[in-house]
């Protein structure tokens, strides 16, 4: 799959999002680079030499929030496409794990923690 190609299947995801989801993404940036940071493995427990990481929320959960003191910043939710494409070799595959790993990020955005987001399935 080319960036282009995978880029396309983030947006696409994007756009099938329930409206009332995704009229609650707002200040979220959401961007696609090569493979995480070191510092981003460490930073969550992952061992860089084995461990792997598909995608990260960076930012202040919807639950979080407060009305007297919005995040200055906006949020950011980055696919991974070096270990997503290295890991899934089909492209039905990728689509899925492209797709399942987008759910991830944006339930974290609303507040959920690793454990709510596996019940769901992501």
């Amino acid at each position: 799959m080319s960036p282009k190609e995978f880029k396309k299947e983030a947006i696409r995801v994007l756009e099938r999002l329930p409206e009332e989801f995704r009229s609650r993404l707002h200040n979220v940036e959401i961007v696609i680079e090569e493979k995480p940071k070191k510092s981003h493995l460490k930073a969550m427990g992952l061992d860089p030499q084995t461990d792997t990481l598909y995608g990260l929320y960076e930012g202040t959960p919807l639950s979080e929030r407060s009305a007297l003191q919005p995040p200055l910043l906006p949020d950011k939710i980055t696919l991974f496409s070096e270990p997503l494409l290295r890991d899934f070799s089909n492209p039905l595959e990728i689509r899925n794990q492209i797709r399942l790993t987008l759910l991830h990020e944006i339930a974290h955005y609303f507040g959920m923690d690793e454990e709510e987001i596996e019940d769901l399935g992501y």
